[in-house]
């Protein structure tokens, strides 16, 4: 079988690939693919698995009708232009399973796509279908689930039977009617348990097996090693199928059949789904040669497991994780310690006291090591001599921020557990903790590569301690010890702007919530301009740094390129250019002279990016020039009808969204001094804010808000790659744009 697969990020999708029509499976999910995929991707007729899932790619879907021998096709979570049911679905008779979620598709599947003779999985969840769903006269007989959650479906015909298989409509319109919940596809489908795999024959003779063992697959008593398997992603949809489980227990008893871990057989139970939708499966490995395991080999297959030194079957199964149970059974534990003679008593004695001797010439001298290990530390740590409660240079003073030790984030992340990873960018991992009060928070972990010098993190912390407003994300804490630099921001529960926008997080945003998000925004960016001492100038406005609080609170979060400004530097402060393509004020640019107007043109994009739902460079195509060229003041809107987010609904205040655009074209204009400061600005929106009908100066409750209430039942958190993420310099070898 000619195979290409790949886990790392390749960047723009590979047009080449086309060429090589030998291939058989093609495996890219999981990666940061950018960019249209290829309109040879149609030549490649021998490929009967296609993963392309979870990448960031754009344009049209191809045309895949000469794929006549794909039986796997998976596409979710990308960003495709927005468009109808492909009319080549019906073409691919040889298909299974079709995974396309979040793609854009829109528009209603033809009858006829459910008529494949071996069709069994179709998942088209999160997507604009619309209308009636029909699945025609009759249909596979191979099918186990169609999911359509999350569509605008609003009704369902069958003319073809009865149905044996699952189909899934909820949150569409067809299910929210009134008795819809009796409906069998209004609710999601439960696994039924008495058709659970289980390795046979776990159990085989019954009641022969002594208090704690267990009948292995072979039929012989012994004391197992138990634990749980977690899989964050499968290829499968049916639990009932028992064909996954076979190839993963065949594949676990290959890999354990090595003489170091002593493992004789394996077996595997009760498949279910967990509160996050993850596979789990009990797993038990049997002893070989005798009725329980030594404390090496338990020690052995803990760390293959744990270490990911297994790999499960990939055509299947995803990343896992696992949990091992405690073993009490060991053949050289205390059930064997009787057997011990005197002279082994005498030598363990004598043993333990030339031990003792040894640990404690060992004991002095890593006490004097460690005493020069600390002073060396003192004189290279600037935290070493600091104290919090008094100034330190000529950066003030801490104000509300505490240090954390190592220890206590480690225990509130859970050992940094994957469980509780929430986002990751350049600068490193971002996760969730809870402190013992109860209270989240996302802590961002740097990595090596990422970290700064010790005065550069202390002058950091002190400047952003100093940042306190409702509109900005607050720093609680941080941590500074074992070469670790941890900062503890609040916890915001909606994600990003960014993920509002793209539709990611399912939050709908009318004109009223733009208005009061930009609002708050421009509020956090005016605080850090004209009221924070010393002023500071963020360098990185865009949508994925401005965070949304449980009732859409705009936060601008992510001071990783900030710059104070001190009196001797007012006007400009020069520096090496850094920012994010498509926000990135041009005179800064060109002069490398940074002011307050360059954060000023950044959010002039995000205005743009508010209105329009698109991101500001979209296939070269550069938002600032596009809105130049459409603009005619003499029509209604401007003209920006094409331009402009439906979701709006233009009906509403024309003449609201009109200034506002007028607001965000004088934030964009080329020369600094012609653009408004940030609190002309918030003067302008709540202008137009009054004159939509809103009151900006009412506050919600959670402006208010303890950030007890604010964290209180937030399970998950939607941060993103982009979310604290360090942008880093300024990226000189980024895809050609159209001048502005």
């Amino acid at each position: 079988m000619c195979y290409l697969k790949t886990t790392c990020s390749l960047g723009l999708f590979p047009t080449t690939l086309g060429l090589v029509k030998t291939l058989e499976v093609v495996r890219f999910d999981n990666n940061s693919l950018q960019g249209d995929l290829p309109l040879n991707l149609n030549n490649l007729t021998s490929v009967q698995d296609l993963y392309l899932s979870n990448n960031k790619l754009t344009g049209p879907l191809p045309n895949l009708t000469g794929m006549s021998r794909l039986n796997t096709l998976y596409l979710s979570n990308n960003s495709f232009d927005s468009s109808d049911v492909p009319s080549w679905f019906p073409t691919l008779l040889s298909l299974t399973t079709l995974m396309m979620e979040r793609t854009q598709l829109k528009g209603q599947i033809p009858a006829s796509f459910f008529n494949l003779l071996q069709l069994q999985t179709v998942v088209l969840k999160q997507n604009e279908l619309d209308g009636s769903f029909d699945i025609g006269p009759s249909f596979s007989n191979q099918l186990q689930i169609i999911n359509l959650q999350g569509n605008s479906i609003t009704s369902f015909n069958n003319t073809g039977g009865p149905i044996s298989f699952d189909i899934v409509l909820v949150d569409n319109p067809v299910c929210q009617e009134t008795g819809a919940e009796a409906n069998d596809y209004c609710s999601l489908p439960q696994p039924d348990s008495s058709s659970m795999y289980t390795t046979p024959p776990m159990n085989c003779v019954p009641n022969s097996c002594g208090t704690g063992q267990i009948s292995s697959p072979r039929c012989i008593c012994a004391y197992p090693y138990t634990g749980t398997l977690q899989f964050r992603g499968l290829y499968f949809s049916n639990l009932r199928n028992e064909t996954p489980y076979e190839s993963l227990e065949q594949n676990l008893t290959r890999f354990f059949r090595f003489p170091e871990l002593l493992v004789d057989t394996v077996s595997l139970s009760n498949p279910r789904m967990d509160q996050h939708q993850y596979l789990l499966l009990d797993l038990y490995l049997f002893p070989y040669g005798q009725d329980r395991f030594n404390r090496s080999g338990i020690s052995k297959i803990a760390s293959a497991l744990s270490s990911q030194d297994y790999k499960p079957p990939e055509q299947y199964f995803g990343p896992y994780v696992f949990t091992g149970a405690a073993y009490e059974y060991f053949s050289d534990g205390p059930a064997h310690s009787n057997k011990s003679s005197a002279g082994i008593a005498i030598g363990a004695a004598v043993g333990a006291s030339v031990l003792f001797i040894l640990l404690v010439i060992a004991g002095i001298y890593a006490y004097r090591q460690r005493k020069r290990a600390d002073r060396a530390t003192k004189e290279s740590n600037p935290f070493a001599h600091w104290d919090p409660k008094k100034s330190s240079g000529s950066i003030p003073q801490l104000k509300g921020a505490r240090c954390f030790s190592f220890e206590e984030l480690k225990k509130y992340t859970k050992n940094f557990s994957e469980a509780n990873d929430i986002g990751s960018g350049g600068y490193g991992k971002v996760y969730r903790g809870t402190l013992p009060t109860g209270e989240l928070v996302a802590i961002k972990r740097a990595q090596q590569g990422s970290m700064q010098g010790g005065l550069e993190f202390k002058t950091e912390i002190e400047l952003l301690s100093r940042v306190h407003h409702k509109n900005v994300v607050s720093l609680l804490g941080f941590c500074f010890e074992r070469g670790e630099q941890m900062l503890v921001y609040e916890y915001i529960p909606n994600g990003s702007l960014s993920d509002s926008l793209s539709g990611k997080s399912g939050i709908i945003l009318d004109w009223p919530r733009r208005l009061k998000i930009a609002l708050g925004a421009a509020k956090g960016v005016a605080y850090l301009h004209e009221l924070a001492n010393p002023p500071i100038i963020h360098r990185d406005i865009k949508s994925t740094n401005i965070l949304l609080d449980e009732r859409l609170n705009a936060k601008v979060a992510d001071f990783g390129l900030s710059k104070p400004m001190g009196d001797s530097e007012k006007g400009h402060v020069s520096t090496q250019v850094k920012g994010t393509m498509g926000y990135l004020d041009p005179e800064y640019y060109m002069t490398q002279q940074l002011t307050e107007k360059s954060d000023v043109y950044s959010f002039g994009v995000l205005m743009l990016e508010i209105i329009t739902a698109r991101r500001p460079i979209e296939r070269g195509k550069y938002i600032v020039r596009e809105m130049r060229m459409s603009m005619d003041k003499t029509k209604s809107l401007y003209n920006l009808q094409q331009i402009l987010d439906p979701a709006i609904g233009f009906g509403t205040s024309s003449k609201g969204l009109e200034r506002f655009v007028e607001l965000a074209m004088r934030c964009v204009e080329e020369s600094g001094t012609d653009r408004p400061t940030m609190g002309e600005v918030v003067k302008e929106i709540e202008n137009i804010m009054q004159m939509d009908g809103m009151n900006p100066n009412a506050e919600s409750a959670s402006s208010s808000a303890t950030y007890e209430d604010a964290t209180k039942g937030a399970d998950l958190h939607p941060y993103d790659n982009d979310s604290f993420a360090y942008s880093g310099a300024f990226p000189h070898s980024a895809a050609k744009i159209e001048p502005h």
